[in-house]
């Protein structure tokens, strides 16, 4: 358990809860309405203390929030939380964190995982880019997970697409030597946008070869979403790119 407060406020509605993020002027998303439901909201006043970590509350102290110390997976951006949840049930033997800035998406993260028992698990609800800044020590990582972020097609927005070259080395900064940044898209011009800043990024091995993609590992979990892209003939491209020392 911790005494990290509930983002969020009070409003007419009662409490409502909110990303936390720094102010700056380019974001990689924007705040989507989505209606919660009576479970997401109560999940964060019922789950939020055993599950939720805080922007503002400075460098994390790993071992001190899993009360153990164990290798560390981070995922930006994991939606519903359908699979990071599966992820964090197949490998009880890793840590995961979880970022995402749709409370709907972390409501229910928070209540499945509470109602599955799940321990080794716990969500930032904050921009991803203030937490690496903030939050993550250097060479703590042995996975980071960035699946289907959204790719702000349009020309005239691709400066908010997240995967940058600055982007690429914070994470590179945040990776143990041999820790991997797995990269997911189902866009196939986002898939080699993703390619060529990757391939140029100094300090990483792409896994499967010069400017080649990977079979999807077995610890992701293919999703609804996916499978119904399948269904109508959507391709998925994954990247691993490896820390080298």
């Amino acid at each position: 358990m911790n005494s990290t407060p509930l983002p969020g406020v009070e409003d007419e509605h009662g409490f409502t809860p909110r990303p936390e993020y720094k102010k700056k002027s380019i974001r990689s998303f924007v705040i989507r309405a989505g209606r919660m439901t009576p479970a997401q909201r109560s999940a964060f006043e019922r789950q939020w203390a055993q599950y939720g970590l805080s922007l503002f509350n400075g460098p994390l102290d790993a071992e001190a929030a899993f009360g153990r110390k164990a290798p560390l997976v981070l995922e930006v951006g994991f939606g519903m939380g359908d699979s990071l949840l599966a992820m964090a049930q197949a490998e009880p033997d890793k840590n995961f964190i979880g970022i995402e800035v749709h409370p709907p998406g972390v409501g229910r993260l928070l209540n499945n995982a509470a109602e599955a028992q799940v321990t080794n698990l716990r969500v930032y609800m904050a921009d991803a880019n203030d937490v690496l800044e903030d939050c993550i020590a250097s060479n703590s990582l042995a996975r980071f997970q960035l699946y289907f972020p959204d790719p702000w097609h349009k020309k005239k927005h691709q400066k908010r697409r997240i995967v940058q070259p600055a982007f690429a080395e914070m994470v590179r900064t945040k990776l143990a030597a041999g820790g991997v940044f797995h990269l997911a898209t189902d866009w196939e011009h986002y898939a080699d946008h993703m390619m060529e800043v990757m391939s140029k990024a100094p300090g990483f091995e792409n896994q499967a070869g010069e400017y080649l993609f990977s079979p999807r590992p077995d610890y992701r979990p293919i999703t609804k979403f996916e499978k119904r892209g399948e269904r109508l003939g959507h391709g998925v491209w994954d990247l691993l790119f490896e820390k080298t020392p």
